[in-house]
């Protein structure tokens, strides 16, 4: 693994975001520095695991096949844009919006690696160390990092929740592709290798 220190940093910008291909979006998230800032309490993680989800054609994709609900609007605007949904009532999940508007895709940030704001991690999760199993899982990570529906359909070129480009070298070999979790109910969709994860060790 690449060492990310005394490296630029730079806020993604827009033009990051509004590209048409959604499973290039979630690969090119790995790597990346998700962070949050929330009454002054800044956690930075480095994006190791995501998800894509292709809209319209998706049969996993809560837009999938155009449908348009209070939840998922939010995925029918342009890109740049947080969409967090609660999962079984208990998990809140962090989706990043992708291409234009009216092409509804998303990509879910599935896990990250703490690398700044472990004090606020722990306090949040009640836990004693902010080591790797505090976010490596989409409903840890938003708990940890204090993500919830007050961060529904918020820009991610603002200043409460956003994601930077560190320079951190993401090497192919390091890349593991599979089958997204928990989607079954999708038919031949559930097998596309849309998931992504960054080995780390």
């Amino acid at each position: 693994m690449e060492d990310a220190r005394e490296t630029k940093t730079m806020k993604l910008k827009e033009d990051f975001y509004l590209r048409t291909d959604v499973v290039r979006i979630a690969k090119d998230l790995l790597g990346k520095y998700l962070i949050t800032n929330i009454d002054g309490k800044k956690c930075v993680g480095l994006i190791t695991e995501t998800e894509a989800y292709e809209g319209v054609t998706d049969k996993a994709s809560h837009a999938y096949g155009g449908r348009r609900t209070d939840r998922t609007e939010v995925m029918f605007g342009r890109g740049g844009v947080s969409y967090v949904y609660l999962c079984y009532g208990i998990h809140h999940l962090f989706n990043v919006v992708t291409n234009y508007a009216e092409s509804p895709h998303a990509v879910l940030i599935r896990g990250v690696l703490p690398i700044e704001g472990q004090e606020w991690m722990c306090e949040r999760t009640k836990k004693a160390k902010a080591n790797k199993a505090i976010s490596d899982g989409p409903g840890k990570l938003t708990k940890a990092f204090g993500i919830n529906m007050e961060l529904n359909k918020v820009s991610l070129l603002a200043n409460d929740i956003w994601i930077e480009d560190r320079n951190f070298k993401v090497l192919p070999n390091k890349i593991l592709i599979s089958k997204r979790i928990g989607i079954d109910y999708a038919e031949e969709d559930a097998d596309l290798l849309y998931r992504f994860n960054l080995l780390t060790t």
